[in-house]
């Protein structure tokens, strides 16, 4: 069944310029609107809005200039009376937000330090809404994901252009990226490959043994597909959770110690890639092993 757009009285409508070709639904109804991107997402999650009179919900659904946008005015009005919207927002929380590190920046792309207990994007507080205002880059968009407890280096394009380019270059398996994670029990191999596919799409983690303790064990993990959760999802399947993972970690927690940890040691310490807008040129970063990683390290024996 096909979904008509309601009455055209009822509606307001946005023409798309040259300045938004090729924009994401999303960011286009966000920077339009002075919403947050969650508002935004909620308008398109609520089947609202509407692309010459064809009804759109994918976020990333790509705009063309010329194209009509359409959306009921109440919906408008109350996407931006929610909290986090630029209507809502003052500045004395902005200037409260947490500085994120950069890593690498290049004239298409910035490489940052992820925090944790932070959402990549998708959201007022996220790692890409911080740099957007620390940067004053407001096209600012993340390439990839990280998930809220994992940190480190984490890929943004400073460009609609830029980010569609990355994103086909990590369709290439030309990305690298290594990650560092501390896992439960002594992990038998010196190198192990596990290979088991994830929601139905294949998916292949590399593991190598760091260094190994009584409880513990120390890895680095290189991924050759990006699947959700891949290495918490890929250590647990063959009985080596990520410590402090609860989700896909251990249900109870026999070692008191692991009761301490704040979140899943689990870290993106490395990433490269050829630069998709300069083919000739590399972007190449890495992220430190942070304080609390370190402390997980030397609390199961493992660090200096």
């Amino acid at each position: 069944m096909v979904r008509r757009p309601p009455s055209q009285a009822a509606l307001q409508s946005l023409v798309v310029s040259r300045q938004h070709e090729g924009a994401p639904l999303q960011q286009f109804l966000s920077e339009r609107l002075s919403l947050s991107r969650r508002a935004a997402k909620a308008m398109l999650d609520g089947r609202s809005v509407w692309v010459n009179r064809r009804c759109v919900w994918i976020t990333h659904h790509q705009l063309h200039s010329g194209d009509t946008v359409e959306f009921p005015k109440a919906v408008a009005e109350a996407a931006r009376r929610q909290p986090g919207s630029a209507r809502e927002q003052v500045a004395p929380k902005q200037q409260e937000r947490t500085h994120v590190r950069v890593l690498v920046e290049t004239p298409d792309y910035i490489v940052a330090d992820k925090p944790a207990g932070i959402v990549s994007c998708d959201d007022p507080k996220s790692v890409e809404a911080i740099l957007r205002v620390q940067l004053s880059e407001p096209n600012l968009q993340a390439v990839h994901r990280l998930d809220r407890d994992t940190t480190g280096c984490l890929l943004f394009a400073k460009s609609f252009a830029a980010f569609s380019a990355a994103v086909d270059m990590f369709k290439t398996h030309r990305v690298k990226k290594t990650y560092h994670a501390i896992c439960v029990g002594r992990f038998a191999h010196a190198r192990f490959t596990v290979d088991s596919p994830l929601d139905g799409q294949p998916a292949v983690s590399h593991v190598s043994r760091e260094s190994v303790s009584a409880d513990a064990s120390f890895l680095r993990v290189g991924i050759e597909t990006g699947r959700t959760n891949q290495i918490r999802r890929h250590l647990a399947s063959i009985r080596h959770p990520v410590v402090g993972d609860r989700v896909f970690g251990l249900k109870t927690a026999r070692d008191p110690r692991l009761a301490t940890l704040p979140r899943q040691m689990l870290h993106a310490s490395s990433l490269s890639l050829p630069d998709p807008v300069r083919p000739h040129e590399e972007i190449k970063a890495h992220s430190p092993l942070p304080a609390d990683f370190r402390r997980a390290l030397k609390m199961f024996g493992m660090g200096k």
